[in-house]
């Protein structure tokens, strides 16, 4: 018997050590939450142009503070819907949740289902950083209940409603209410409550200015959670849903790119302070991009059923991103076709499938079969071009040679080896599991496949676009968050590359982009029945993406890689020249 009582003090002796020790670990770099309730809104943001010139203000971006007693019921009850139905149930954190959420991944095999409370997000925003890791959740739920047991229900959603972030720069529902909608919080309608409370899930993602149809569907999902909550009839839900209309936002040039650079201002630069930041944008260039776009869609584009185009410039050297048109018109259409649309790059994917070949022990003078071929029934064409039963490499992607593109996908491995090369030069995308993917058939950003064409052009160093290349707040330099040049292809595979790209413009498929005096280099990509034209470019300092098409994939007239798309590279160079 005194052994068990031994044996029971000293369990709960060094028990009691080890949790101490735990609690310790957790909580001894926590925040203070009284001083950082103090700060009841955040300051504006100032974005300058890479010279200091200003590009843009943020405007009244923060609003009013705003009470729940001044608001429309249904704003506080459109984001208990859609985020934590049993907020006013619940001690801070949801154990119901976390369990129906668990359930649901794991039915799903993935996570399709979060199980974190409004207060939790609460705590996360005011007093964390986006770290993810147990500890920081831990904490997490720690400041939690430390928020329940200091506040009402009320008084937490009146905070939350205050200080959210909702995209585009704004913080809290009357900043984004104003943004938006033009209207201040306390005259929201339904409908535009709907589509403030689905923010928060991803704010970036469902940005109303940046991607309005992505937020309406959002919206119309927040009254289905409604309408699940008995807090509005189905039929209210209906008619609130058809009365969805986001008004296009008047602004002045370089809207893209403002949208782009403040996605992650949240994630990026805590705290409070005005921030100013100094961004990558050339303004020289920005405004030669624009205009030879809206030229080109104006004239030869109209008259070959090309509606929208979108540009990419960045430095080669280290990722900056020095100008950016995402569509024709900013005003009418705010969604960036650059960051945001993905679609198949057609032949402008080649690049990764010779650099597979390469770095198989091929080089650019190794002969390939350009002959007909038939796999599995399928029978891709090369178009005009006449075979001549072996040509070189450097041959083979001057003229987008289609067979000779999947035999060299064959020889590297097949479509996994080669995707993996895109993915390590950063080209994110959904790759074809076949053969096809030597011909494009993934689907892209154009942002990605410019980055992902910076290793051909800088001698084998991987690229992360960035904007922001300096940022202040009162009298602080603030650190930004910049991911380094890093190797991914040896100089010898990235110069042979550059080799065959300057073939390609030189007396291949991309002649229309030279330009006289310089050293071109490039890739043209047309998708089956001219759905998509790109070519992407570089010279010696940057590397220019462009892509023409329909934001509704019906085909353009006879337009290919090589004519349009090139054309607009050559001007936008030959203008810059000047």
């Amino acid at each position: 018997m005194l052994r068990l009582f031994r044996f029971t003090v000293l369990l709960v002796v060094w028990g009691g050590l080890i949790l101490g020790g735990a609690l310790l670990f957790f909580i001894w770099d926590l925040p203070r939450p009284e001083e950082a309730l103090v700060a009841t809104r955040r300051p504006s943001v100032t974005l300058e142009a890479t010279d200091g010139r200003l590009l843009s203000t943020s405007g009244d971006l923060y609003g009013e503070r705003v009470r729940l007693a001044d608001l429309p019921a249904y704003v506080p009850g459109a984001l208990m819907a859609v985020e934590d139905r049993r907020f006013r149930s619940h001690f801070g954190l949801d154990p119901v949740g976390l369990a129906r959420a668990a359930l649901a991944n794991w039915r799903a095999g993935r996570v399709v289902q979060g199980g974190s409370t409004l207060t939790q997000q609460l705590a996360k925003n005011l007093f964390l950083t986006p770290e993810r890791n147990m500890r920081r959740k831990v904490q997490e739920a720690l400041l939690a209940l430390w928020l329940e047991s200091r506040f009402t229900k009320d008084q937490l959603l009146e905070i939350y409603l205050n200080r959210v972030y909702l995209g585009a720069g704004a913080y809290g529902v009357d900043a984004a209410s104003r943004l938006y909608f033009g209207v201040p919080a306390r005259r929201l309608s339904l409908w535009q409550a709907a589509i403030l409370a689905g923010l928060p899930k991803a704010p970036s993602r469902y940005n109303p200015r940046a991607n309005p149809h992505a937020a309406i569907r959002r919206g119309a999902e927040v009254l289905d959670a409604m309408v699940a909550a008995g807090l509005i009839t189905s039929s209210r839900a209906n008619q609130e849903a058809e009365r969805m209309a986001l008004p296009p936002r008047p602004s002045g040039d370089a809207g893209w790119f403002a949208d782009w650079v403040q996605d992650d201002l949240a994630e990026n630069f805590p705290g409070s302070g005005d921030l100013v930041l100094r961004t990558t944008l050339d303004l020289k260039m920005q405004a030669v991009v624009e205009a030879k776009l809206g030229a080109l869609l104006a004239g030869p584009g109209a008259a070959a059923h090309v509606t929208q185009g979108a540009v990419v410039a960045l430095q080669a050297n280290d990722g900056a991103v020095i100008a950016m048109a995402g569509g024709r018109d900013y005003r009418q259409s705010p969604f960036n076709r650059a960051t945001l649309a993905r679609r198949q790059p057609g032949s402008a994917f080649k690049p990764f499938v010779w650099l597979a070949a390469l770095e198989h022990g091929m080089d650019p003078g190794s002969a390939v079969s350009d002959l007909p071929l038939t796999l599995s029934g399928w029978s891709p064409g090369n178009g005009r071009w006449r075979s001549r039963g072996e040509i070189s490499l450097e041959e083979a992607l001057a003229h987008s040679i289609n067979t000779s593109a999947v035999r060299l996908l064959l020889a590297s491995g097949g479509s996994r080896s080669v995707a993996e090369v895109a993915e390590r030069l950063g080209l994110r995308g959904r790759f074809a599991n076949n053969a096809s993917l030597a011909l494009g058939t993934a689907e892209v950003t154009l942002l990605d496949l410019v980055a992902a064409y910076a290793p051909f052009a800088n001698g084998g160093m991987r690229v992360t676009p960035y904007g922001i290349a300096r940022a202040e707040s009162g009298e602080r330099v603030l650190a930004v968050p910049l991911t380094a040049p890093a190797r991914v292809i040896t100089t010898e595979h990235a110069a042979e590359m550059r080799r065959m790209l300057n073939a390609v413009v030189e007396r291949g498929t991309g002649r229309g982009a030279a330009v006289p005096g310089q050293r071109i280099g490039g890739k043209t990509g047309t998708t089956q029945d001219s759905r998509d034209a790109w070519f992407v470019g570089m010279s010696s300092r940057w590397v220019i993406g462009i892509w023409l098409g329909n934001d509704d994939a019906a085909p353009m007239e006879d337009v290919s890689g090589g004519s349009l798309p090139a054309r607009l590279f050559k001007e936008i160079l030959e203008e810059m020249a000047r």
